[in-house]
């Protein structure tokens, strides 16, 4: 449990901050060693703000934290700082309220005897199972400096390449959601309208104007059941897709899908390289870099393929011919790694995978927007257009017969 305190050292100075105790007795013990006098003492959990307790967002860590937090412990770690000191001067110079308390508990830990992998592992919403584990290796080998910067590059890496990804589809989005809102309001507000018009003026209507009316009449009289029916559908959706069974279908389906699953492929063949190069080079083994880069995949379908490629490394296999074995893995992704193998230089191998298909996503990323832009707005301008076609064009027959 985690307490916050307030307390006064025996230089009369006032001290605040947190320590984990199993108990608020514990805790009092602990900080009374120190030779703190305390006034007082209370559980993070009571003294939260409602806002953090009831909005998670304002507990968010993001990528970009992590990544500029790494790069400033590479710096102080090559300094030779403490490793108490450098968390405790980022916890105060932190900008992100949740970020700074958390290096606070990690500083209180490390006073406490603990080794900083073992006082990370405890925020494992901050700092992932691959976070840690790349830490404890650069403890092991006596390279925190170096561990620090290869996270910093590896983090900077993924997060530029998944938010390239990212924000290429906000455009589409808007533009669709443009269209889908155009279309309904002129079915439902504009059309009906226009076609009492039609209908009374007794004049032949034009099949497609037919075809517009009816779907217009459907919108204005079931577009409530339809809206229910679309927010029904969509909550079992999701629901199925937190199942392990639709958390594999849905991930599936976004690898088959045309284009889109072309990206995705590259965007995870990009992380797999990346990952594995990084903690080759901090001296983790093959197989505990497989099992640690099913963290980061974030795709059922590959962690699967990873999964069963590290069971075949334990038995011997060799890396390249356990990936062999799954289509998901590219000839050339194979090929290269095969290469790396017999030459004994794996690493550098992979490094050059992770640059290629990051370069690849960039490039997908650049193309999909370059036409799904000029795409979005033609469907945008035809489906317009052609409802306005389909009730002006008989408008301007009837005025024509007078």
């Amino acid at each position: 449990m985690l307490f916050v305190y307030q307390a006064i050292d025996q230089e009369g100075n006032s001290k605040n901050g947190t320590i984990e105790a199993i108990n608020v007795d514990v805790a009092i013990s602990s900080l009374q060693r120190r030779g703190l006098v305390i006034s007082s003492i209370n559980s993070a959990e009571e003294s939260g703000s409602v806002f953090s307790k009831s909005i998670p967002i304002f507990n968010h860590v993001s990528n970009k934290d992590i990544v500029i937090l790494s790069r400033q412990m590479a710096t102080l770690f090559e300094a030779q700082i403490s490793a108490l000191r450098v968390f405790k001067l980022l916890a105060s110079e932190s900008e992100n309220p949740t970020l700074g308390k958390r290096l606070a508990e990690v500083s209180e830990s490390l006073e406490g005897g603990s080794p900083i992998s073992a006082a990370l592992e405890k925020h494992s919403d901050v700092f992932s199972t691959f976070y840690v584990s790349m830490v404890r290796a650069g403890e092991e080998s006596g390279k925190l400096d170096e561990v620090f910067a290869y996270l910093a590059d590896y983090l900077d890496r993924s997060y530029e390449v998944t938010q390239k990804a990212k924000n290429a589809l906000i455009y589409p989005a808007f533009v669709i959601f443009t269209f889908f809102a155009v279309m309904i309001l002129m079915l439902t507000l504009v059309i009906p309208k226009i076609s009492g018009i039609l209908v009374d003026s007794g004049q032949e209507i034009p099949t497609y104007t037919k075809v517009v009316i009816a779907i217009s009449t459907f919108f204005v009289n079931y577009g409530v059941f339809l809206l229910i029916a679309i927010i029904v559908g969509i909550f079992f959706l999701i629901r199925f897709t937190r199942t392990e069974v639709g958390k594999h279908s849905f991930d599936a389906f976004k690898l088959d899908t045309p284009y889109i699953g072309d990206l995705y492929k590259k965007l995870f063949l990009s992380r797999i390289a990346d990952n594995m190069n990084t903690m080759l080079a901090s001296g983790i083994p093959m197989i505990k870099a497989l099992e640690l880069t099913k963290s980061v995949v974030d795709n059922r379908v590959y962690l699967d393929i990873i999964e069963q490629a590290t069971e075949d490394v334990k038995g011997g296999t060799s890396l390249s011919e356990a990936f062999s074995k799954n289509k998901r893995f590219p000839n050339i992704f194979i090929q290269m790694i095969r290469v790396g193998e017999e030459t004994g230089n794996l690493g550098e191998i992979l490094a050059r995978l992770a640059k290629f298909y990051n370069r690849e996503v960039v490039n997908a990323v650049d193309t999909l927007v370059g036409l799904i832009e000029p795409v979005m707005i033609i469907l945008l301008a035809v489906g317009v257009g052609t409802l306005l076609a389909s009730v002006l064009i008989p408008i301007y027959n009837i005025s024509a017969t007078f």
